[in-house]
């Protein structure tokens, strides 16, 4: 299975997020130039995220970005379910004759049905914790 770069962004934003100190903020600007995305695309996944809850948008001089709730009760199969068009084939009888009689999408039904049970077994909180080289990469130690 291959998510969209929306839902692969989605996670890779929620993953910065989560490596700040509680409560920080930053910016959206600052996350599209951690991952090389255009600010136009991450505009859009940060407003669905935080129409989802995943992260709070404060407006206003000092306003900015930051996680809408514990990296610890962001389950990443839920993540996928909220950003990701999950309709891997479509089986309409409109689109495709052999609808009434195929196995496959009922294989390709088990498949994502698997994939997303694993997805659900790890936290957001799981990703990051620990995980000094990912530290290393988005959040460089600043000089004193």
């Amino acid at each position: 299975m291959q998510l969209t770069s929306f839902t692969d962004y989605g996670l890779r934003a929620l993953m910065y997020l989560a490596m700040l100190p509680p409560g920080e903020l930053t910016s959206i600007t600052v996350v599209t130039e951690k991952y090389g995305v255009s600010r136009h695309h991450m505009v859009k996944i940060i407003h669905r995220m935080s129409q989802v809850g995943y992260v709070e948008a404060v407006r206003g001089k000092n306003g900015g970005i930051r996680l809408g709730k514990p990296a610890t009760s962001i389950v990443v199969g839920d993540v996928i379910r909220a950003l990701e068009p999950l309709q891997v084939v479509n089986c309409g009888t409109d689109n495709c004759h052999i609808t009434p009689a195929c196995r496959l999408k009922s294989a390709i039904a088990n498949a994502l049905d698997a994939f997303l049970a694993e997805m659900d077994k790890h936290t957001l909180h799981d990703m990051v914790s620990g995980n000094d080289d990912l530290h290393r990469l988005l959040i460089p130690v600043r000089p004193a």
